[in-house]
């Protein structure tokens, strides 16, 4: 009977808070923070285009059982809508598939922007990650298939014109999951009857992690310069935000060592004390500032449901 391959790479966990560059893909920047930090597992909490910029976190070993609760935040980005043409990917990257020489006043878009507030329909862009009949839209489309999405519900809690231009113009959201920013700019050139695609994209906030956590690339790869090996992965480290950072929206429970060794266990553990929450489907417990579970918190007890190490 063979032996279980042991896993390469450190088991080092936390979250990187990459400021992507434009021109570079969230899976090629996952595989270069996974190579540069030896980890063992990396994972990142929402896709960014190739074309945009911006906050991209990405979880290093036990993090990445956080991913799910970064993918479910928040997002604020900033963009700007270039009048006059359609195109095929709804950014820079397609080609022209509709044209105008029409140019909206800023009048006229401020006009549309309460249409876009709130929980609206949108239609996701033919070039997406969408799953239809369980292919990317993104491939079909890359085959010359043009595809039926079905519209979904997102929700778009706060739109802002910041400056309008003859040729384009430029806004801030912040919205929910799932939100596809280039439709919002097809959406609104259809709307202005002048067509409009993304000519720039850069994400400040993926919740709950802030704007001054972001690092840039350039700042990880100059570290490669460090021969010594471990003064590199020391200085690389010194670079991740702690797991339960990911967590700061959830209900807190402290748990003294003993609690904390019996949840590893997979057990279990009365809840005591006038702080702790009563009843709560998600609650992240730590000992002594350390991660211990995430769990729920019914008929008195701390249920864990994923534990770490």
């Amino acid at each position: 009977m063979s032996k279980p391959r042991k896993p390469k790479g450190r088991p080092v966990s936390g979250w990187v808070i990459l400021d992507k560059p434009v021109d570079f893909g969230s899976t090629e920047a996952v595989s270069k923070i996974k190579w540069l930090f030896n980890a063992q597992k990396a994972g990142h909490a929402g896709t960014l285009d190739p074309l945009a910029s911006g906050m991209l976190p990405i979880a290093l070993g036990d993090a990445t059982k956080t991913v799910p609760y970064v993918m479910d935040g928040r997002k604020i980005y900033e963009f700007t809508v270039t009048w006059g043409e359609q195109r095929s990917t709804d950014d820079l990257e397609g080609e022209v598939i509709e044209s105008s020489d029409k140019r909206p006043a800023e009048q006229d878009i401020r006009d549309i922007l309460s249409n876009y507030t709130g929980v609206i329909s949108q239609v996701p862009p033919q070039f997406s990650a969408i799953k239809i009949a369980g292919e990317r839209a993104y491939d079909l489309a890359r085959e010359g298939e043009v595809v039926e999405i079905p519209s979904r519900e997102v929700e778009i809690f706060r739109l802002t014109l910041l400056g309008a231009e003859d040729n384009c113009a430029h806004f801030e959201v912040e919205c929910g999951k799932g939100t596809y920013v280039r439709a919002l700019a097809r959406d609104f050139g259809l709307d202005l009857g002048c067509f409009g695609h993304v000519s720039n994209l850069r994400r400040t906030f993926v919740a709950p992690f802030a704007e001054e956590k972001m690092v840039p690339l350039a700042n990880l790869v100059a570290l490669e310069s460090i021969e010594d090996r471990e003064e590199r992965l020391a200085a690389l480290d010194a670079l991740l935000v702690d797991t339960v950072e990911a967590l700061s929206d959830l209900p807190h429970l402290p748990l003294s060592e003993d609690q904390a060794y019996r949840i590893r266990m997979g057990n279990p553990v009365i809840v005591r004390g006038r702080d702790a929450p009563l009843e709560a489907p998600e609650v992240y417990a730590t000992a002594k500032g350390r991660l211990v579970a995430i769990g729920e918190i019914a008929q008195g007890e701390f249920r864990p449901k994923r534990v770490f190490g």
